[in-house]
């Protein structure tokens, strides 16, 4: 496993930490990761020889150790990306399966569902969703991978579909923990929720068009958005976000709330907008775009259930 190497406040570095103790003790406290799991902080060492790679980074640093890895991976190589989020450029969006799979030239299927991870190591019952496009033999070895009695990962032929359910999500937990800040309620909330769906379906397939109705009935669409919504970081530093009257802005709270993890809906937010203004598409969602302007300080977070927009509700 390459990390990022950190310096502890006990001076200590968190590889030797987490290689002494089986346990990542910033990000994974009181989980002990077995003893097959190796910390290494050379990212070139760490995938030396490896024919399969699982990428699991905030969606910002990926193009970064991509660059580090062109060249050092074979071409029979399978890839799978937990990563949620999109880069956009001026020749428009780019998933995080595509961009590795364009700088690395291998394939890359994605794995993504309601998986809060702390309730996964734990053990706790749940799912997940392996999106593919062609490789069904890769497939069949992630799933076997990844498949345990208490994680049960089923796979549909939707890398765009199932990636873009994991990227969106954020957005609308971004929203649900506003009316949660606001003292909104259980109602406004599921309204929300239901917005941030029909939206989520739109955007996609606009972007895709191969994108399948099915997929968000998967665990990476519907029950990842619920999950989300009710316990995700999004939510909890949106929640904080809007008790403070937007007061305290959203990079003073995650350093404060999120002990080094990276919070990924509001730059997923900035960037979906960056699409909907390229292409004209600002008034076709409201919910994303009074997302964003919540979260840049333009609106204040009660603006939440002032979309505009009848066809909504």
């Amino acid at each position: 496993m390459w990390v990022f190497e950190e310096k502890l406040p006990s001076g200590e570095k968190l590889t030797d930490v987490i290689n002494k103790t089986n346990e990542n003790v910033k990000y994974l406290p009181g989980i002990k990761l077995g003893k097959n799991v190796v910390a290494d902080p050379d990212i070139e060492s760490a995938v030396k020889g490896a024919n399969m790679l699982v990428f699991v980074s905030p969606h910002q640093f990926m193009e970064g150790i991509c660059k580090k890895l062109v060249g050092k991976i074979g071409k029979d190589t399978e890839a799978i990306s937990l990563v949620k989020g999109m880069e956009v450029k001026k020749e428009g969006p780019c998933m995080i399966s595509t961009l590795i799979s364009r700088l690395l030239g291998i394939n890359c299927s994605v794995l993504m569902g309601a998986n809060i991870a702390n309730e996964i190591a734990l053990e706790k019952f749940s799912e997940a969703t392996v999106g593919y496009s062609q490789n069904k033999e890769a497939t069949e070895k992630w799933v076997q991978l990844f498949g345990t009695p208490y994680f049960i990962v089923t796979a549909v032929q939707d890398v765009e579909g199932v990636e873009m359910c994991g990227t969106l999500k954020n957005i609308v937990a971004i929203a649900a923990g506003f009316v949660d800040g606001m003292e909104m309620g259980n109602n406004t909330k599921a309204a929300i929720m239901r917005i941030g769906l029909k939206e989520m379906i739109k955007f996609s397939k606009m972007l895709f068009p191969s994108v399948k109705d099915s997929t968000f009935f998967e665990s990476c669409g519907v029950a990842d958005l619920i999950t989300t919504c009710l316990g995700g970081r999004n939510r909890k530093v949106a929640d904080a976000y809007a008790k403070n009257q937007g007061k305290r802005s959203f990079d003073q709270l995650e350093a404060e709330l999120l002990n080094g993890q990276k919070l990924q809906g509001v730059l997923t937010a900035k960037e979906v907008y960056e699409v909907l203004s390229d292409r004209g598409w600002v008034e076709m969602f409201p919910l994303f775009s009074t997302v964003h302007a919540i979260s840049t300080g333009r609106l204040p977070p009660s603006a939440i259930v002032q979309l505009g927009d009848s066809r909504y509700f």
